[in-house]
């Protein structure tokens, strides 16, 4: 298990697609292709089983395992995180001691959602999962509707596991944390850019990095504004509908995984597939994961 100090290294973290095959079980051919990919673009780690990863759709058998994989292969490589975190404490101290007895560097936490409980209560929460080993926390309001505030965030960054902020609540309060030498990743890739270069973020945690990860490699190396606003349409387009809906249809559209979603997520529809195969396209085809970009094959599509 790597260290806190070297783990905040990282500056491009890809929070990792999950591909399935045609029966709608995990591929684990096909992910361990695209976590090539992420390696040979130069990506520092993966989050296993994120928002993105759909870890949501998994049952814990599904998500440990997958964690377990990917420590197995490639965490001599690639710093390995796995979102173990649940708006369950017990659910969520249960599944964290098990990835970290099968390797994983680190854990990403989330505040309780849906079943929403006071500040006092998420501060908790967090105490006891950061019992276990290194963690970052994850706030996005925008999926828990509650809002991790600095007087949330700073006194647990006291704690000896604690990692950083993926922080979705935008730059200026990155700035803030970073000034206090709270290590922030910035959890929106259009902000990421400006956030590592102008507001001092440690990184980002990527969704975008999944189908161009050489080109936000070099935007996260180094102050790039042509090459920020030229991605920017694709960026927002993948996001056009609720993560990771439009990361999906791209990975099928470039062919980089099978036709397959799990509900209750679906493709994107026509319109918006013509408008991403063109930004797709638009791009020189080394930088994109799979390949040119065609429309969905709705003949071929399962729903699982």
């Amino acid at each position: 298990m790597r260290s806190i100090q070297t783990i905040k290294k990282a500056s491009l973290i890809t929070a990792i697609k999950t591909p399935y095959k045609m029966n709608g079980e995990i591929d684990l051919v096909a992910y361990d292709a695209l976590v090539e990919a992420q390696i040979d673009a130069g990506v520092d780690g993966i989050i296993v089983g994120g928002t993105t990863g759909e870890g949501q759709l998994m049952n814990w058998e599904e998500h440990l395992m997958l964690i377990a994989h990917s420590v197995n292969k490639f965490s001599d490589r690639l710093i390995i995180v796995g979102n173990t975190g649940s708006n369950n404490t017990r659910e969520a101290v249960k599944a964290t001691e098990y990835g970290f007895a099968s390797g994983m560097d680190a854990a990403l936490q989330i505040n309780p959602y849906y079943g929403r409980t006071s500040n006092e209560g998420v501060i908790e929460h967090f105490k006891r999962v950061l019992e276990i080993g290194p963690a970052f926390i994850y706030n996005v309001p925008g999926r828990t509707g509650q809002d991790l505030t600095p007087d949330i965030i700073e006194p647990l960054s006291k704690s000896k596991h604690f990692i950083g902020v993926k922080e979705c609540a935008g730059n200026d309060r990155i700035a803030h944390y970073e000034s206090q030498g709270i290590a922030c990743w910035s959890g929106n890739d259009d902000e990421a850019h400006d956030g590592r270069h102008l507001y001092q973020s440690h990184g980002v945690i990527s969704v975008t990095s999944n189908l161009v990860p050489k080109l936000f490699r070099q935007l996260m190396d180094e102050r790039n504004d042509g090459l920020n606003k030229e991605l920017a349409p694709m960026v927002n387009w993948l996001f056009c509908e609720p993560n990771p809906i439009a990361i999906n249809t791209a990975l099928i559209m470039t062919g980089a995984v099978s036709p397959v979603f799990r509900l209750p997520y679906v493709p994107l529809n026509k319109e918006q597939q013509l408008q991403g195969q063109s930004l797709i396209n638009a791009i020189d085809e080394q930088y994109i994961v799979g390949g040119k970009a065609n429309l969905v094959d709705e003949t071929l599509l399962k729903l699982c």
